[in-house]
């Protein structure tokens, strides 16, 4: 697995209100563009991960992975057209810079 990389990450939640925006660690993953975000400061919105999956061009699975080491299932995501650093989903959206 390659290094991690510093990235500033973005997550928007209900409402496209930002919920965290901070450094994080940007691992990708698969080959494929898979990617896996943490938090240098400690918690990402709550979770210790969140991974986006890529499963075909432009759509991907989106979990966080909890405290308690729990797969939390957040849905499927698109790539944005208007900004290609972000996956959209169902009342989130996670943008790595």
């Amino acid at each position: 697995m390659a290094q991690a990389k510093e990235a500033t990450c973005v997550i928007r939640g209900e409402n496209n209100q930002v919920v965290f925006r901070d450094k994080c660690n940007f691992n990708q993953y698969g080959g494929n563009g898979s990617f896996w975000i943490e938090a240098k400061s400690g918690l990402i919105y709550g979770r210790e991960s969140i991974s986006v999956y890529i499963t075909s061009p432009g759509v991907a699975e989106v979990s966080g992975l909890t405290t308690g080491g729990i797969s939390s299932r957040w849905g499927t995501a698109r790539r944005s057209q208007s900004d290609r650093a972000c996956w959209v989903g169902v009342g989130f959206t996670i943008c790595a810079y």
